[in-house]
């Protein structure tokens, strides 16, 4: 993502979330260990079900002494319900090296906090970016999920070195903006809108720089290895050409499903949708209205999380208009000089062949 448009991206996401960011209990504060506390016991329950807990055990064992000094059974009873009782076992063997380490002060850095029993990248994230307004990233399923959307990332996200992946990407966003609520905006844009099931994209801040939603496919992301079998998806590959005789290309991503390479516009479909449909959506997305009638031409390709179902559009501009930056105007002759995906090589086979059909 460029440096102006991350400068902007961090401002949508902010914004929205100062206007709509969760209260929770655990926000209330900066004390690290209450903190630590709130994220271990989120680690696989829901917020709804941690808050009566929290609030709970925090008034039992106000402070890393209160914790650290109480008996392992009074602990766990007070766990009782929440599951996954090793968490708690874990949370107290690392309050009592603060304890007795760190004279109960929770450290501010990343190493030492690292070197703590139940610690883990994630959490000590979450304390250096929200106690310590530190840049730290903290890069959980969530942000996964939500940043392999925005950036169309397609590593398997099973794969331990995909996260070091998504830290990179959160961490160069991170440096730029106030780290402890940005943190905090993509666990709530990913609690709130970016659903594993249903993403809320019509209401997204960000979606204007999400690239899965760009092309309908967030549902396919993130990538794990084991998930459903591959999803089909319907687009319509869009062949405009200018009054010069050239056509429309645009370069995908830099990073993500077949990145750098050119194609034809495309548009998702839904079964219902036709060519007025593709018409007001190309004219808000490229800011051009351009008459679309379909073509006789269809083809299938299969990724392996995706299978894209192509249709074809014809549309015709009688001025030339400047295209951007990543689109060009490009002649058939100079086609070859641009790399081109297999199925949209396949649009330009067709294109040869039926020449008389797009004039």
């Amino acid at each position: 993502m460029e440096a102006e448009k991350r400068k902007q991206f961090n401002h949508d996401l902010l914004q929205w979330y100062a206007e709509n960011r969760r209260d929770l209990p655990w926000r209330r504060t900066r004390d690290p260990y209450r903190i630590w506390v709130s994220e271990v016991m989120l680690q696989q329950t829901q917020v709804d079900t941690v808050i009566p807990y929290y609030q709970k055990f925090m008034d039992r064992f106000p402070t890393v002494y209160d914790l650290a000094e109480a008996p392992e059974q009074t602990v766990l009873k007070y766990w009782e319900g929440l599951g996954y009782y090793s968490r708690a076992r874990h949370l107290q063997q690392g309050v009592r090296e603060v304890a007795e380490k760190y004279d109960g002060q929770v450290p501010r850095g990343k190493t030492d906090l690292l070197s703590i029993q139940g610690i883990g990248p994630y959490t000590a994230g979450a304390i250096l970016s929200i106690a310590f307004n530190e840049p730290a990233p903290a890069v959980d399923g969530n942000v996964m999920r939500v940043m392999s959307r925005i950036f169309l990332i397609d590593e398997d996200i099973a794969k331990a070195k995909t996260k070091k992946t998504f830290a990179r990407i959160v961490g160069e966003l991170i440096a730029e903006t106030d780290p402890s609520a940005f943190n905090q905006s993509l666990m709530d844009l990913g609690a709130m809108i970016c659903h594993p099931k249903n993403p809320s994209c019509s209401i997204c801040p960000v979606k204007k720089y999400c690239l899965a939603y760009d092309e309908g496919a967030e549902m396919e992301y993130p990538v794990k290895s084991g998930k459903a079998k591959a999803r089909p998806i319907d687009y319509a590959v869009l062949l405009i050409d200018d009054e010069a005789g050239r056509f429309l290309i645009e370069q995908r991503p830099d990073k993500g499903l077949l990145a750098g390479l050119w194609q034809f516009p495309m548009i998702a479909l839904q079964p219902e949708d036709g060519a007025e449909h593709l018409q007001k959506v190309f004219e808000e997305k490229y800011g051009w209205y351009v008459p679309l009638k379909k073509a006789p031409f269809s083809y299938t390709h299969r990724f392996s999380h995706l299978i894209w179902h192509l249709s074809l559009y014809l549309g015709h501009l009688d001025s030339a208009i400047k295209a951007g930056k990543r689109r060009k105007w490009a002649d058939r002759s100079e086609w070859d000089a641009y790399p081109f995906p297999v199925p949209h090589q396949k649009v330009i086979e067709w294109t040869e062949k039926n020449r008389q059909i797009h004039t």
